[in-house]
């Protein structure tokens, strides 16, 4: 086991930084934890890195409110505390509502929440409980999502960040010194993953 606590001993800041710059990772990832180990892999980091900047900077279609429900939700079906941590502080950054990504952890039952957020909330949930997002789902997302480029991203999202959930968990990725885990209240998921019930089509 490594000294961190993580599978996989951490670089340190300076060698994660230098293994960034030697792999063409953004040097705004390299103090991450996660970061901090995937760059002892840097072609994997360099090719995580290139999607994780493009679904979140360079080239993203899908609204970022969406995106960090979705993710935020993944972290807490999944029950992980470095994703749900990360994002509470991406999202508070765009100033997505506290009151709305809390809400996320029962979105079935959350009045502020819109229909678009519904949507792709229940698309992440059929997602993650039966592998695809089933049709009644998809036809209400595209309501919502105007363009195919929308669409893609929107299942690109779906499984991006619950292949991170997994590297995660399975990589035991510790929260950065000092960040507190699953804000704003501490509260985790009981037990970590809760299927959602079956939906029926309308």
């Amino acid at each position: 086991m490594a000294a961190s606590g993580a599978r996989v001993d951490l670089l340190s800041l300076a060698q994660a930084k230098a293994a960034a710059s030697a792999a063409g990772v953004s040097e705004q990832m390299a103090p991450l934890s996660v970061f901090r180990v995937l760059l002892r892999h840097p072609d994997v980091a360099e090719e995580l890195a290139s999607t994780l900047t493009t679904l979140l900077f360079r080239g993203n279609r899908l609204d970022a409110r969406l995106r960090e429900l979705i993710i935020m939700r993944i972290g807490w079906r999944t029950g992980s505390v470095y994703e749900w941590t990360q994002h509470w502080r991406v999202a508070r950054g765009l100033e997505i509502p506290e009151a709305d990504l809390a809400a996320t952890r029962d979105w079935q039952g959350a009045p502020n929440l819109t229909e678009a957020d519904r949507a792709v909330l229940q698309a992440t949930d059929d997602t993650l409980d039966r592998g695809m997002i089933d049709d009644a789902t998809w036809e209400t997302c595209c309501r919502h999502l105007a363009t195919d480029a929308e669409r893609i991203e929107l299942v690109v999202a779906i499984g991006n960040w619950t292949m991170f959930s997994q590297l995660l968990k399975s990589l035991r990725i510790p929260l950065e010194e000092g960040v507190e885990a699953w804000p704003p209240d501490g509260r985790a998921p009981q037990p970590l993953s809760q299927p959602s019930p079956t939906r029926e089509a309308p």
